[in-house]
C-alpha cells in the first residue's frame, strides 16, 4: 500500500507532539508529588540551586526536571539569570491545588491508569471486567482532585439550582442522596451549602467513604453521614433529592441503580444525573474530549462496569440518549437534559 507522504507527516508531527505531551505530563506529576511547583510558586523566579534547598530535592536531578519543564512551556526560563519561574497562568495550571484551573488530579488519573498498564491490557484482551476497588489509591486520589474543582465552581452555582425548585427545598431542608458519592467532596458541598438539609453519601468503595468521614470529621459538618453500599441496596426512603455525579456507566446494572433510586425519592423529588459530556453517535465524539474519555472508559469505566452484575458497560461516552433510555426503562417519565459544562451534561429525571 502506498503511503501519502503528506498524510504521514502530518500524522507523524501528531504523534509526536503527543509524545512531547505524555513526557510533559509525566514530568508534571512528579512535580506535583515532589512539591517543586508549590516551593517554586512560594519562592518565585530563582536558580536550580536555589529551589533544591526549598524543595529538599536533588540538585542535580532538579535541574533536568525544570530544563524539560522549561522546553515544554510548562514553567519559564531566564538564561540572564539562569531563573526558573511560574507565571500566573503556569501556577493556576500546575500549582494552585483545589482551584478550578488546576489539572494535577487529572495528571495523577492518568498517569495510575498507566502505573498498571500490564493489568489493563490483561483486561483488555480477556475481557474480564476490573473492580474500581482494584485500581492503584493513587486512581481514587486523582479522581477526586480533578473533579472536586467543577464541582465547586458548578454544583450550588448551576447544576442545582437548574433542577425544578430543588434549591428552594433544600435552603428550607431536605434529605439529598449523594450515590457513587467517592471520598465524598460533592456531598460535603451540598452539606456546607444547605445547612438545614441532611446529606447522605453511599458508595460501594470502603476506602473511599472512610476517606469521606474523616473529611467531615476534620471540617466539622454534622448534617451529613456516609455509607458503604451499591446503589441497587439502598433502602432509606423520602429523599428530595438524589444525584450522581460521573458514576452510573460505571455501575453494572444502572437500569436497575436508578429503579431501585426512583423507589427511593418522594414522588415530587428530582434525581440529578451529571455524567461526561458526549454525542450519541461515534462520529460525533472523534475529537480531542472523546479520545480522552474513551481512554478512561477502556481502562476504568467498562472494566468496572463488566465486575458487577449485568454489566452493561455503558461507557464514559454513553450520550444523552442512551442515558436517557435508561431513565426511561427505570420508570422515570420526565427527562431532560438541564443544563451542561464544557466537559459534563447535567439530566434532570423527575416522576
Amino acid at each position: 500500500m502506498d503511503i501519502n507522504e503528506e498524510k504521514f507527516n502530518q500524522l507523524f508531527g501528531k504523534v509526536f507532539a503527543d509524545i512531547g505531551g505524555a513526557m510533559g505530563l509525566f514530568m508534571a506529576y512528579m512535580g506535583d508529588q515532589a512539591g517543586i511547583y508549590k516551593a517554586l510558586d512560594q519562592a518565585g523566579a530563582c536558580t536550580a540551586e536555589v529551589l533544591a534547598q526549598k524543595a529538599n530535592v536533588d540538585e542535580r536531578y532538579l535541574l533536568e526536571w525544570l530544563s524539560a519543564n522549561a522546553a515544554a512551556g510548562y514553567i519559564d526560563y531566564n538564561p540572564q539569570t539562569s531563573e526558573f519561574g511560574l507565571s500566573p497562568e503556569q501556577a493556576a495550571l500546575f500549582a494552585h491545588e483545589g482551584e478550578p484551573t488546576c489539572l494535577q488530579g487529572f495528571f495523577q488519573s492518568v498517569i495510575t491508569q498507566v502505573m498498571e498498564s500490564e493489568t489493563a491490557i490483561e483486561t483488555l484482551k480477556t475481557g474480564e471486567g476490573r473492580a474500581w476497588g482494584d485500581h492503584n489509591p493513587g486512581c481514587f486520589c486523582g479522581t477526586d482532585r480533578f473533579f472536586r474543582p467543577g464541582y465547586q465552581v458548578n454544583l450550588i452555582a448551576n447544576w442545582i439550582p437548574a433542577m425544578q425548585g430543588v434549591d428552594e427545598k433544600l435552603q428550607q431542608g431536605g434529605k439529598v442522596a449523594d450515590i457513587g458519592c467517592g471520598r465524598g467532596s460533592s456531598s460535603l458541598l451540598m452539606a456546607q451549602h444547605y445547612p438545614n438539609s441532611t446529606v447522605h453519601g453511599y458508595d460501594f468503595h470502603q476506602p473511599s467513604i472512610d476517606a469521606a468521614k474523616a473529611k467531615a470529621l476534620a471540617a466539622g459538618i454534622s448534617n451529613v453521614e456516609f455509607h458503604t453500599i451499591s446503589a441497587k441496596e439502598i433502602t432509606d426512603r423520602d429523599f428530595d433529592f438524589v444525584c450522581i455525579f460521573d458514576a452510573l456507566h460505571d455501575m453494572g446494572d444502572p437500569v436497575g441503580a436508578a429503579a431501585n433510586i426512583k423507589q427511593c425519592m418522594k414522588e415530587d423529588g428530582s434525581f440529578m444525573l451529571v455524567e461526561p459530556l458526549a454525542n450519541d453517535s461515534l462520529e460525533e465524539n472523534l475529537n480531542l474530549l472523546g479520545a480522552i474519555f474513551y481512554g478512561f472508559s477502556t481502562t476504568v469505566c467498562v472494566p468496572a462496569s463488566r465486575a458487577q452484575e449485568v454489566g452493561l458497560g455503558l461507557g464514559a461516552q454513553a450520550g444523552e440518549k442512551k442515558l436517557t433510555d435508561v431513565l426511561t426503562q427505570a420508570g422515570f417519565g420526565n427527562v431532560r437534559r438541564a443544563t451542561e459544562t464544557a466537559t459534563n451534561m447535567v439530566i434532570e429525571a423527575r416522576f
